[in-house]
């Protein structure tokens, strides 16, 4: 996987932009429509083109919910033109894989509000119906790979239509072996046909993204994956460790 992702030159960074994080993990993450358009305003400044962000309802729930949905993403739309917008249909949001087909479908109906692309993770079940109902609707698919089990399920099974890339995600927080594991990951998916987005999280967030810069595959920085710089300090908002990242990726 390396050896041929060297070849292709990063295109993408994307801004993760609130994720599952409680509203009092950080003073500047978003939650409301408008502190995330904010945010993707203020990051696409930036030249950032993809934003990932979680929805959430009135009591600061995250939520698919077609009409809270609709609402983020059409602000978002309005506020950062042109940006990719991206959402989750995480099971842990709605365990049911038949109410989250629904859900998608209902997506396909929001107009300004439907989101460009949603994230799919590949160990949960009723992922390939998830991706099949995103696509027949006109939204295109992220397929999320945690570990390299998974990126041997998504070689069985095949891309499914409508995938824009493969979100490869090193869940170990252990900066000494966090890029071990994306790299675990990237060589078990092999040399999938579309592009391959690395990243980590927390304490090993800043590891794997200076490790997906070397070798030239795109990653994503925000507030869903780490709150500080690698300095330690705490980020004052997304567009802070967006900075940041570009000044590690020249």
């Amino acid at each position: 996987m390396a050896s041929g992702t060297c070849e292709r030159r990063t295109t993408v960074l994307q801004a993760a932009l609130n994720g599952s994080r409680p509203a009092d993990a950080h003073p500047a993450l978003p939650v409301l429509a408008r502190h995330l358009a904010r945010d993707a305003r203020s990051v696409a400044r930036l030249g950032v083109t993809s934003v990932h962000v979680h929805p959430r309802d009135e009591r600061g729930q995250e939520t698919i919910d077609p009409s809270v949905v609709g609402d983020v993403v059409a602000l978002i739309r309005q506020e950062a033109p042109g940006v990719e917008i991206g959402v989750p249909t995480g099971r842990w949001i709605q365990p049911d894989p038949k109410d989250r087909v629904e859900t998608v479908l209902a997506w396909g109906r929001l107009g300004s509000g439907k989101p460009d692309v949603c994230g799919v993770n590949v160990h949960e079940a009723g992922w390939t119906d998830v991706c099949q109902a995103a696509w027949s609707v006109g939204i295109a698919v992220e397929l999320g790979v945690w570990t390299s089990g998974d990126a041997v399920t998504l070689r069985q099974n095949g891309l499914p239509p409508g995938t824009r890339r493969v979100i490869a995600e090193s869940t170990v927080i252990d900066p000494e072996t966090a890029v071990a594991e994306g790299i675990r990951i990237l060589r078990a998916l092999g040399q999938p046909p579309v592009p391959v987005l690395l990243h980590g999280e927390e304490e090993g967030a800043w590891p794997v993204l200076e490790y997906a810069t070397r070798v030239n595959i795109d990653t994503r920085i925000g507030f869903e994956d780490v709150l500080v710089r690698p300095d330690g300090w705490l980020a004052t908002g997304n567009d802070d460790l967006v900075r940041t990242a570009l000044s590690i990726r020249v």
